[in-house]
Formats: C-alpha cells, sequence, structure tokens
C-alpha cells in the first residue's frame, strides 16, 4: 500500500496541527480543573495529553494558546499557582466535558456553568469532579519551551483518586466500569467499550 509523505517543514501550523490531530488516535483527554491567583475555579479538555513516567509519577499536557496568542486560563492558573488536577472522563461525564471547552472569560466558573458537582482537593487547593472516576492532583514540575503555540507542562502526581466501584478485588482497574472516552478528530470522540487482545508471536 502505497502512503503520501506530508514534508512538515513545508506545511503551515494549521495543516500539521489537522494530520497530527486526526491521525494520532484515540487520544487520551486530560480534564484539567485549576484555581485561579483570585480564588476563581476553571475548568478545561485537553487531548495533547500523556503519562510519561511511574517513578516519579508523571504526565505531560500540552496547553494550546488562545487564537490572540495570549495563554489559556488553565495554563496561566496552574502555571501561577503551581496546581492542577487531571481527571479522566466517562462516557456520562463527555457532554459536561465538551462544554467546559468552549472559550468563556476568566470570570466564569466552567464547573458551574456546566453543573459539575465539586470537592475539595486534598493535596492541591484545586476542585475535583466528584463523578469523575479518576482524579489525579499534581503540582507543575517543568515546562518545556517549544514555541509559543502550546504550552507544556509536566506535572507531578502527588494524589491519585479511582472510583470504588471502578477498583475489582483483585485491585485491578475495571475498564468497563472506568468506560473513559477519548478523543478521535474534530468534534469527535470515542470510547473504550471495544477492546482486544493481539496475540503476541
Amino acid at each position: 500500500m502505497d502512503h503520501k509523505f506530508f514534508d512538515f517543514a513545508a506545511l503551515s501550523p494549521a495543516d500539521r496541527y489537522g494530520l497530527m490531530a486526526n491521525a494520532v488516535t484515540p487520544r487520551p483527554i486530560a480534564f484539567v480543573t485549576t484555581m485561579s491567583a483570585d480564588g476563581i475555579a476553571n475548568a478545561a479538555p485537553f487531548s495533547f495529553f500523556g503519562l510519561l513516567s511511574h517513578d516519579p509519577a508523571t504526565l505531560a499536557i500540552g496547553i494550546e494558546a488562545r487564537a490572540d496568542g495570549t495563554r489559556k486560563d488553565t495554563a496561566r492558573n496552574l502555571l501561577e499557582t503551581g496546581m492542577f488536577t487531571v481527571h479522566i472522563a466517562d462516557t456520562a461525564l463527555a457532554a459536561q466535558m465538551d462544554g467546559c471547552g468552549a472559550p468563556l472569560p476568566p470570570e466564569i466558573d466552567e464547573l458551574a456553568a456546566m453543573g459539575l458537582q465539586t470537592c475539595a482537593g486534598k493535596t492541591v487547593n484545586v476542585p475535583r469532579i466528584v463523578s469523575a472516576p479518576v482524579a489525579m492532583e499534581c503540582r507543575l514540575h517543568s515546562t518545556i519551551d517549544l514555541g509559543p503555540a502550546r504550552d507544556v507542562i509536566l506535572g507531578t502526581i502527588d494524589g491519585f483518586f479511582l472510583r470504588e466501584d471502578a477498583l475489582t478485588e483483585a485491585g485491578r482497574v475495571d475498564q468497563d466500569i472506568l468506560d473513559a472516552v477519548g478523543r478521535v478528530g474534530g468534534g469527535a470522540y470515542c470510547t473504550t467499550r471495544d477492546r482486544f487482545h493481539a496475540p503476541r508471536g
């Protein structure tokens, strides 16, 4: 089967984004909550996200800048306070998560606007979304300067919440109960319900 080659040096940033975001799928989604220095809660989803290490427990999030080049509230908040919480959303939470991605002024609390119940953080001063099956409380470890298009954030996971019904008696995560959603491209999401095991030769 032939492949078409794309020289990224010759493509616009928008064209590179379109290829990456629509071909590297499904992507896990970091549903991030932060608190501003003024005490205003914020929530937004980001699918340029992944786990980097378990020792120390470390994750990374790429937070795209606004169209005018300014930082989004999530990036500004966590860079100012050094604290954030990453949730993994399930299917039941997907619509509210997506709604939190809408551009709103910094003084608007997306959590309240989307009707999301929260509780106080345990290791960070950041609200935790009660209905999310997974929540990871994080502290800013460092940033990577790749240019103005995106803040690349590395966070150290201080605490991990897993909904009790998603934990089996053997101490494993029940993927059916977890029911995590991923980003496919454009406005599309996918579930993790359809799984298979590849045989190893």
